[in-house]
């Protein structure tokens, strides 16, 4: 399904149905999809890629293994976040971003990514930075966040949680990271799942999908 089709059921509530038939494929094997496990935490399923539009679902869980960080967590995108929590909880922190400080402690790395790696290139600006506030969302509700915009996005306490996340490239913006000073540049490998862990991934994600949907029916 497209980005404009999956927005439209988030904003009708038949994203959910749509997501259980998803995940059943998925854990059938009778798409193509391969999982990624991000650094930032959560295994991506990624469904749907057209121009600068892309649909995902992200997994949270302790049972699935995420990549390994070479940054922080500390973020923006070049593409603006339409987010969608199908089970669980996600935290959204949003985080000021303060340049031009006589004592910074990070630096901030631009993101270049490739079919199979992501370059950490790290540029001149040097920064401190804060946390402003954090949001909580749960099951069935939506958020966004412009492109631009640093923030760290997490399932609280490590607890069991999926989105649907939206994404819509805007013009003029980079990926960006924050992480220590004196981080040379480097390039992480994408890591994909195989077809079994992408099917275990999807059922897991179905069964709490379909348990939640159950117990608030």
């Amino acid at each position: 399904m497209t980005y404009d089709e999956v927005a439209g059921l988030i904003a009708g509530g038949q994203v959910r149905e749509w997501a259980l038939d998803v995940l059943g494929d998925i854990a059938a094997g009778r798409t193509g999809v391969t999982a990624v496990r991000h650094p930032l935490g959560f295994l991506c399923l990624p469904l749907e890629r057209a121009g600068g539009d892309g649909v995902c679902v992200h997994i949270w869980s302790q049972r699935i293994r995420s990549a390994r960080v070479t940054t922080s967590p500390v973020h923006c995108h070049s593409w603006e976040l339409v987010s969608h929590v199908l089970y669980g909880r996600v935290a959204n922190v949003h985080i000021s971003v303060i340049d031009e400080t006589p004592d910074p402690t990070h630096r901030v790395f631009e993101v270049v990514s490739a079919a199979d790696w992501d370059v950490i290139q790290p540029t001149e600006r040097t920064v401190r930075y804060a946390t402003v506030r954090e949001e909580r969302f749960g099951p069935g509700q939506t958020y966004s966040l412009g492109a631009g915009l640093f923030h760290i996005s997490l399932a609280p306490e490590g607890g069991e949680a999926a989105t649907v996340a939206l994404g819509r490239q805007i013009p003029g913006h980079r990926d960006l990271s924050l992480g220590p000073i004196t981080t040379p540049p480097h390039r992480v490998r994408r890591e994909r799942c195989d077809a079994a862990e992408t099917a275990r991934a999807a059922r897991l994600a179905r069964r709490h999908l379909w348990t939640s949907s159950t117990r608030e029916g």
